[in-house]
Protein backbone atom coordinates (compact mmCIF):
# COMPACT_ATOMS: atom_id res chain seq x y z
CA UNK A 1 0.00 0.00 0.00
CA UNK A 2 1.52 3.30 -1.12
CA UNK A 3 1.00 6.44 0.95
CA UNK A 4 2.82 9.67 1.59
CA UNK A 5 0.86 11.16 4.48
CA UNK A 6 -1.92 10.41 6.91
CA UNK A 7 -5.45 10.94 5.69
CA UNK A 8 -7.05 13.98 7.30
CA UNK A 9 -10.53 13.65 8.76
CA UNK A 10 -13.21 16.06 9.89
CA UNK A 11 -16.04 14.85 12.12
CA UNK A 12 -19.68 15.93 12.22
CA UNK A 13 -21.32 15.13 15.57
CA UNK A 14 -19.74 13.29 18.47
CA UNK A 15 -19.77 16.14 20.97
CA UNK A 16 -20.67 16.11 24.68
CA UNK A 17 -23.07 13.28 25.55
CA UNK A 18 -22.25 11.21 22.46
CA UNK A 19 -20.78 7.76 23.09
CA UNK A 20 -20.48 6.78 19.42
CA UNK A 21 -18.33 9.80 18.56
CA UNK A 22 -15.51 8.60 20.82
CA UNK A 23 -15.85 5.08 19.38
CA UNK A 24 -15.42 6.43 15.84
CA UNK A 25 -12.46 8.58 16.85
CA UNK A 26 -10.65 5.70 18.54
CA UNK A 27 -11.35 3.40 15.61
CA UNK A 28 -10.10 5.96 13.09
CA UNK A 29 -6.85 6.52 14.98
CA UNK A 30 -6.01 2.92 15.84
CA UNK A 31 -3.89 2.09 12.78
CA UNK A 32 -2.10 5.39 12.24
CA UNK A 33 -3.59 5.94 8.79
CA UNK A 34 -5.94 8.79 9.76
CA UNK A 35 -5.62 11.94 11.82
CA UNK A 36 -8.52 14.10 13.02
CA UNK A 37 -7.86 17.74 12.18
CA UNK A 38 -11.27 19.40 12.05
CA UNK A 39 -14.88 19.05 13.06
CA UNK A 40 -18.25 20.44 13.98
CA UNK A 41 -19.09 18.33 16.99
CA UNK A 42 -22.42 19.83 18.00
CA UNK A 43 -25.19 22.03 16.61
CA UNK A 44 -24.34 24.31 19.54
CA UNK A 45 -21.09 26.19 18.74
CA UNK A 46 -19.98 26.36 22.36
CA UNK A 47 -20.23 22.57 22.72
CA UNK A 48 -18.43 22.05 19.42
CA UNK A 49 -15.65 24.33 20.68
CA UNK A 50 -15.50 22.41 23.97
CA UNK A 51 -14.97 19.08 22.20
CA UNK A 52 -12.40 20.59 19.84
CA UNK A 53 -10.48 21.95 22.82
CA UNK A 54 -10.56 18.56 24.56
CA UNK A 55 -9.14 17.00 21.39
CA UNK A 56 -6.48 19.75 21.19
CA UNK A 57 -7.50 20.74 17.66
CA UNK A 58 -6.63 24.04 16.03
CA UNK A 59 -9.50 26.30 17.13
CA UNK A 60 -9.70 27.70 13.59
CA UNK A 61 -10.71 24.25 12.34
CA UNK A 62 -13.47 23.70 14.87
CA UNK A 63 -16.54 24.93 13.05
CA UNK A 64 -20.06 26.02 13.94
CA UNK A 65 -21.73 24.15 11.04
CA UNK A 66 -20.84 21.50 8.51
CA UNK A 67 -21.54 23.95 5.67
CA UNK A 68 -18.86 26.21 7.12
CA UNK A 69 -16.46 23.28 7.49
CA UNK A 70 -16.89 22.16 3.87
CA UNK A 71 -16.51 25.70 2.52
CA UNK A 72 -13.43 26.62 4.54
CA UNK A 73 -11.69 23.25 4.17
CA UNK A 74 -11.99 23.44 0.38
CA UNK A 75 -10.13 26.75 0.50
CA UNK A 76 -7.08 25.02 1.98
CA UNK A 77 -4.35 23.37 -0.14
CA UNK A 78 -5.12 19.74 -1.00
CA UNK A 79 -2.30 18.57 1.27
CA UNK A 80 -3.88 20.33 4.27
CA UNK A 81 -7.65 20.02 3.82
CA UNK A 82 -9.69 17.10 5.09
CA UNK A 83 -9.91 14.00 2.91
CA UNK A 84 -12.61 12.24 4.93
CA UNK A 85 -15.84 13.35 6.58
CA UNK A 86 -17.00 11.14 9.45
CA UNK A 87 -20.70 11.63 10.29
CA UNK A 88 -21.85 10.41 13.72
CA UNK A 89 -25.04 12.42 14.20
CA UNK A 90 -28.53 11.10 15.02
CA UNK A 91 -30.36 9.59 12.03
CA UNK A 92 -32.27 12.73 11.02
CA UNK A 93 -28.96 14.52 10.40
CA UNK A 94 -27.39 11.89 8.12
CA UNK A 95 -28.72 12.71 4.67
CA UNK A 96 -27.85 16.38 4.14
CA UNK A 97 -24.21 16.39 5.32
CA UNK A 98 -23.51 13.11 3.50
CA UNK A 99 -25.01 14.45 0.28
CA UNK A 100 -23.08 17.72 0.46
CA UNK A 101 -19.79 16.11 1.46
CA UNK A 102 -19.92 13.64 -1.44
CA UNK A 103 -20.94 16.31 -3.93
CA UNK A 104 -17.96 18.40 -2.80
CA UNK A 105 -15.57 15.53 -3.41
CA UNK A 106 -14.90 14.27 0.13
CA UNK A 107 -14.82 10.61 1.13
CA UNK A 108 -17.55 9.82 3.67
CA UNK A 109 -17.83 7.33 6.50
CA UNK A 110 -21.30 7.35 8.06
CA UNK A 111 -22.73 5.77 11.18
CA UNK A 112 -25.64 3.46 10.42
CA UNK A 113 -28.50 3.48 9.52
CA UNK A 114 -27.89 5.33 6.26
CA UNK A 115 -30.77 7.80 6.57
CA UNK A 116 -33.90 8.76 8.48
CA UNK A 117 -36.19 6.98 6.02
CA UNK A 118 -36.30 4.86 2.88
CA UNK A 119 -37.00 7.76 0.50
CA UNK A 120 -33.85 9.54 1.65
CA UNK A 121 -31.90 6.30 1.24
CA UNK A 122 -33.00 5.90 -2.37
CA UNK A 123 -31.92 9.44 -3.21
CA UNK A 124 -28.62 9.11 -1.37
CA UNK A 125 -27.87 5.77 -3.05
CA UNK A 126 -27.78 7.46 -6.45
CA UNK A 127 -25.65 10.32 -5.14
CA UNK A 128 -23.14 7.80 -3.79
CA UNK A 129 -23.06 5.94 -7.11
CA UNK A 130 -22.15 9.15 -8.97
CA UNK A 131 -19.69 10.46 -6.40
CA UNK A 132 -15.92 10.50 -6.85
CA UNK A 133 -15.38 9.87 -3.16
CA UNK A 134 -15.61 6.50 -1.42
CA UNK A 135 -18.56 5.87 0.90
CA UNK A 136 -18.55 3.58 3.95
CA UNK A 137 -21.33 2.70 6.42
CA UNK A 138 -20.29 1.49 9.86
CA UNK A 139 -22.12 -1.79 10.32
CA UNK A 140 -19.56 -2.62 12.99
CA UNK A 141 -20.15 -6.32 13.45
CA UNK A 142 -19.00 -7.28 9.96
CA UNK A 143 -15.54 -6.14 11.10
CA UNK A 144 -14.93 -9.03 13.50
CA UNK A 145 -12.29 -11.49 12.21
CA UNK A 146 -14.37 -14.55 13.06
CA UNK A 147 -17.46 -13.10 11.39
CA UNK A 148 -15.33 -12.71 8.27
CA UNK A 149 -14.07 -16.26 8.73
CA UNK A 150 -17.66 -17.53 8.83
CA UNK A 151 -18.51 -15.58 5.69
CA UNK A 152 -15.55 -17.08 3.84
CA UNK A 153 -16.28 -20.63 5.00
CA UNK A 154 -19.89 -20.41 3.84
CA UNK A 155 -18.79 -18.94 0.50
CA UNK A 156 -16.31 -21.83 0.15
CA UNK A 157 -19.10 -24.37 0.70
CA UNK A 158 -17.78 -25.74 4.02
CA UNK A 159 -21.29 -26.15 5.48
CA UNK A 160 -22.92 -26.80 2.11
CA UNK A 161 -26.07 -25.09 0.88
CA UNK A 162 -27.49 -22.72 3.51
CA UNK A 163 -30.83 -23.98 4.80
CA UNK A 164 -31.52 -22.05 8.00
CA UNK A 165 -30.27 -18.86 9.64
CA UNK A 166 -30.92 -17.44 13.10
CA UNK A 167 -29.76 -14.00 14.19
CA UNK A 168 -30.50 -12.42 17.56
CA UNK A 169 -29.66 -9.02 19.02
CA UNK A 170 -30.78 -8.72 22.67
CA UNK A 171 -30.44 -5.49 24.62
CA UNK A 172 -32.07 -4.47 27.89
CA UNK A 173 -31.10 -0.85 28.33
CA UNK A 174 -34.58 0.51 27.44
CA UNK A 175 -36.39 -1.78 29.88
CA UNK A 176 -38.09 1.29 31.39
CA UNK A 177 -39.13 4.72 30.04
CA UNK A 178 -35.58 6.04 30.16
CA UNK A 179 -36.41 8.76 27.64
CA UNK A 180 -38.50 10.51 30.31
CA UNK A 181 -35.31 10.97 32.33
CA UNK A 182 -32.25 13.03 31.48
CA UNK A 183 -30.80 10.49 29.04
CA UNK A 184 -29.78 11.97 25.69
CA UNK A 185 -29.26 8.60 23.99
CA UNK A 186 -32.69 7.31 24.97
CA UNK A 187 -34.37 10.59 24.06
CA UNK A 188 -33.24 10.80 20.45
CA UNK A 189 -33.39 7.05 19.75
CA UNK A 190 -37.06 6.91 20.77
CA UNK A 191 -38.06 10.16 19.03
CA UNK A 192 -39.59 9.56 15.55
CA UNK A 193 -38.42 12.98 14.33
CA UNK A 194 -34.78 12.05 15.04
CA UNK A 195 -34.67 8.25 14.84
CA UNK A 196 -37.20 7.60 12.07
CA UNK A 197 -40.31 5.44 11.95
CA UNK A 198 -38.71 2.54 13.84
CA UNK A 199 -36.89 2.45 17.15
CA UNK A 200 -35.41 -0.94 17.99
CA UNK A 201 -35.42 -2.23 14.42
CA UNK A 202 -33.98 0.96 12.97
CA UNK A 203 -31.24 0.90 15.60
CA UNK A 204 -30.17 -2.72 16.15
CA UNK A 205 -32.53 -4.69 13.89
CA UNK A 206 -30.67 -3.25 10.90
CA UNK A 207 -27.41 -4.55 12.37
CA UNK A 208 -28.84 -8.05 12.72
CA UNK A 209 -30.27 -7.97 9.19
CA UNK A 210 -26.99 -6.74 7.71
CA UNK A 211 -25.02 -9.38 9.60
CA UNK A 212 -27.13 -12.36 8.51
CA UNK A 213 -27.04 -11.32 4.85
CA UNK A 214 -23.30 -10.63 5.03
CA UNK A 215 -22.34 -13.94 6.60
CA UNK A 216 -24.78 -16.23 4.80
CA UNK A 217 -24.19 -14.70 1.37
CA UNK A 218 -27.95 -14.89 0.85
CA UNK A 219 -30.36 -12.02 0.24
CA UNK A 220 -33.74 -11.84 1.95
CA UNK A 221 -36.62 -12.32 -0.51
CA UNK A 222 -39.66 -12.01 1.77
CA UNK A 223 -40.48 -11.39 5.42
CA UNK A 224 -43.20 -11.75 8.03
CA UNK A 225 -42.71 -9.28 10.88
CA UNK A 226 -44.19 -8.60 14.30
CA UNK A 227 -43.09 -5.42 16.10
CA UNK A 228 -44.28 -4.24 19.49
CA UNK A 229 -43.99 -1.46 22.05
CA UNK A 230 -43.59 -3.05 25.47
CA UNK A 231 -42.97 0.05 27.59
CA UNK A 232 -46.04 2.24 28.13
CA UNK A 233 -45.58 5.75 26.82
CA UNK A 234 -42.87 4.86 24.28
CA UNK A 235 -43.44 6.15 20.75
CA UNK A 236 -41.43 3.59 18.77
CA UNK A 237 -41.01 -0.19 18.73
CA UNK A 238 -38.70 -1.63 21.37
CA UNK A 239 -39.09 -5.33 20.55
CA UNK A 240 -39.82 -7.57 17.59
CA UNK A 241 -39.25 -10.67 15.50
CA UNK A 242 -39.11 -11.36 11.78
CA UNK A 243 -39.52 -14.58 9.83
CA UNK A 244 -37.36 -14.45 6.69
CA UNK A 245 -37.19 -16.44 3.48
CA UNK A 246 -34.02 -16.04 1.45
CA UNK A 247 -33.57 -16.07 -2.31
CA UNK A 248 -32.31 -19.68 -2.23
CA UNK A 249 -35.44 -20.61 -0.19
CA UNK A 250 -33.50 -20.93 3.07
CA UNK A 251 -35.55 -19.86 6.09
CA UNK A 252 -34.51 -17.49 8.83
CA UNK A 253 -35.56 -15.95 12.12
CA UNK A 254 -34.38 -12.52 13.29
CA UNK A 255 -35.13 -11.18 16.74
CA UNK A 256 -34.13 -7.82 18.19
CA UNK A 257 -35.12 -6.29 21.49
CA UNK A 258 -34.16 -3.40 23.71
CA UNK A 259 -36.34 -4.51 26.61
CA UNK A 260 -34.68 -7.87 27.35
CA UNK A 261 -34.12 -6.80 30.94
CA UNK A 262 -30.52 -7.33 32.03
CA UNK A 263 -29.27 -8.25 28.57
CA UNK A 264 -26.28 -6.39 27.20
CA UNK A 265 -25.23 -6.73 23.54
CA UNK A 266 -24.71 -10.44 22.89
CA UNK A 267 -25.42 -10.36 19.17
CA UNK A 268 -25.24 -13.89 17.76
CA UNK A 269 -25.93 -15.97 14.68
CA UNK A 270 -26.40 -19.63 13.85
CA UNK A 271 -26.30 -20.67 10.20
CA UNK A 272 -26.93 -24.25 9.12
CA UNK A 273 -26.29 -25.86 5.77
CA UNK A 274 -26.85 -29.37 4.40
CA UNK A 275 -23.36 -30.43 5.56
CA UNK A 276 -22.77 -28.56 8.85
CA UNK A 277 -23.41 -25.42 10.85
CA UNK A 278 -21.61 -22.32 12.12
CA UNK A 279 -22.28 -20.42 15.35
CA UNK A 280 -20.82 -17.15 16.66
CA UNK A 281 -21.64 -14.75 19.48
CA UNK A 282 -20.26 -11.35 20.40
CA UNK A 283 -19.61 -12.31 24.03
CA UNK A 284 -17.04 -14.82 22.77
CA UNK A 285 -16.18 -12.96 19.60
CA UNK A 286 -12.80 -14.65 19.09
CA UNK A 287 -14.37 -18.10 18.68
CA UNK A 288 -16.34 -19.62 15.81
CA UNK A 289 -17.95 -23.05 16.25
CA UNK A 290 -18.27 -25.41 13.30
CA UNK A 291 -20.80 -28.19 13.99
CA UNK A 292 -20.96 -31.53 12.18
CA UNK A 293 -23.64 -34.24 12.20
CA UNK A 294 -21.17 -37.13 12.52
CA UNK A 295 -18.06 -35.86 14.33
CA UNK A 296 -17.09 -33.52 17.17
CA UNK A 297 -17.44 -29.75 16.94
CA UNK A 298 -14.49 -27.72 15.69
CA UNK A 299 -13.60 -24.40 17.33
CA UNK A 300 -11.81 -21.81 15.21
CA UNK A 301 -9.94 -19.07 17.06
CA UNK A 302 -9.02 -15.55 16.01
CA UNK A 303 -5.33 -14.97 15.35
CA UNK A 304 -4.66 -18.56 14.29
CA UNK A 305 -2.62 -19.23 11.12
CA UNK A 306 -5.21 -21.62 9.65
CA UNK A 307 -7.80 -18.87 9.12
CA UNK A 308 -8.80 -17.44 5.74
CA UNK A 309 -7.02 -14.45 4.24
CA UNK A 310 -10.18 -12.40 4.86
CA UNK A 311 -10.01 -13.11 8.61
CA UNK A 312 -6.22 -12.73 8.83
CA UNK A 313 -6.26 -9.39 7.03
CA UNK A 314 -8.55 -8.10 9.80
CA UNK A 315 -6.61 -9.52 12.77
CA UNK A 316 -4.04 -7.56 14.75
CA UNK A 317 -2.87 -9.90 17.50
CA UNK A 318 -1.77 -13.55 17.90
CA UNK A 319 -4.27 -16.14 19.10
CA UNK A 320 -5.20 -15.81 22.74
CA UNK A 321 -4.95 -12.02 22.80
CA UNK A 322 -8.61 -10.91 22.67
CA UNK A 323 -9.79 -8.52 19.99
CA UNK A 324 -13.21 -6.99 20.39
CA UNK A 325 -15.67 -4.30 19.43
CA UNK A 326 -13.12 -1.49 19.09
CA UNK A 327 -10.91 -3.54 16.78
CA UNK A 328 -13.91 -4.60 14.68
CA UNK A 329 -14.87 -0.95 14.31
CA UNK A 330 -11.27 -0.05 13.47
CA UNK A 331 -11.14 -2.77 10.79
CA UNK A 332 -13.87 -0.91 8.91
CA UNK A 333 -11.96 2.36 9.16
CA UNK A 334 -8.70 0.68 8.14
CA UNK A 335 -10.15 -1.01 5.05
CA UNK A 336 -11.87 2.24 4.10
CA UNK A 337 -8.58 4.16 4.46
CA UNK A 338 -6.63 1.56 2.50
CA UNK A 339 -9.07 1.87 -0.39
CA UNK A 340 -8.70 5.65 -0.34
CA UNK A 341 -4.92 5.29 -0.51
CA UNK A 342 -5.27 2.84 -3.41
CA UNK A 343 -7.52 5.30 -5.24
CA UNK A 344 -5.11 8.19 -4.63
CA UNK A 345 -2.21 6.12 -5.94
CA UNK A 346 -4.10 4.75 -8.93
CA UNK A 347 -3.73 1.11 -7.90
CA UNK A 348 -6.22 -1.70 -7.37
CA UNK A 349 -6.99 -2.36 -3.70
CA UNK A 350 -6.67 -5.90 -2.34
CA UNK A 351 -9.99 -7.72 -2.39
CA UNK A 352 -9.84 -8.05 1.40
CA UNK A 353 -9.70 -4.24 1.74
CA UNK A 354 -12.91 -3.85 -0.24
CA UNK A 355 -14.81 -5.86 2.37
CA UNK A 356 -16.57 -3.03 4.20
CA UNK A 357 -20.24 -1.94 4.19
CA UNK A 358 -21.34 0.62 1.62
CA UNK A 359 -24.31 2.05 -0.25
CA UNK A 360 -25.90 -1.32 -1.05
CA UNK A 361 -25.87 -2.28 2.63
CA UNK A 362 -27.33 1.11 3.48
CA UNK A 363 -30.27 1.00 1.12
CA UNK A 364 -31.05 -2.63 1.96
CA UNK A 365 -31.06 -1.71 5.66
CA UNK A 366 -33.55 1.09 5.12
CA UNK A 367 -35.66 -1.13 2.84
CA UNK A 368 -35.65 -3.72 5.64
CA UNK A 369 -37.03 -1.18 8.15
CA UNK A 370 -39.67 -0.06 5.66
CA UNK A 371 -40.78 -3.61 4.85
CA UNK A 372 -40.77 -4.71 8.49
CA UNK A 373 -43.04 -1.82 9.47
CA UNK A 374 -45.46 -2.60 6.63
CA UNK A 375 -45.43 -6.32 7.35
CA UNK A 376 -46.03 -5.79 11.07
CA UNK A 377 -49.05 -3.58 10.30
CA UNK A 378 -50.50 -6.09 7.83
CA UNK A 379 -52.53 -9.27 8.31
CA UNK A 380 -50.80 -10.81 5.32
CA UNK A 381 -48.29 -13.52 6.29
CA UNK A 382 -45.56 -12.79 3.76
CA UNK A 383 -44.42 -9.41 2.41
CA UNK A 384 -42.14 -9.52 -0.66
CA UNK A 385 -38.79 -7.87 0.03
CA UNK A 386 -38.13 -5.61 -2.97
CA UNK A 387 -35.39 -2.99 -2.89
CA UNK A 388 -36.35 0.06 -4.97
CA UNK A 389 -33.53 2.35 -6.09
Amino acid sequence: MMKNRKLKMGMIGGGPGSFIGAIHRNAALMDGLIEIVAGVFSSKPEKSAQTGKEMMLDENRVYSSYDEMFEKELQLPISERIDIVSIVTPNHAHFDPTKKALEMGFHVILDKPMTLNYDEAKELFHIIEKAEGIFCLTHTYTGYPMVKQAKQMIADGVIGEVRKAYVEYPQGWLWKLLESEDNKQAQWRTDPSKSGASGCFGDIGTHAFNLVEYVSGQKVAKICADLDVKVDGRLLDDDGAVLMRFENNASGILTASQIDTGAENNLKFKIYGDKGGLEWMQEDCNSLILRWPDKPDEVYRAGSPYLSSLAQENTRTPAGHPEGYMEAFANIYRNFARCIYAKQNGVEPKKEWLDFPGAEDGIRGMAFVDHVLKSSASDQKWTPFIVEK
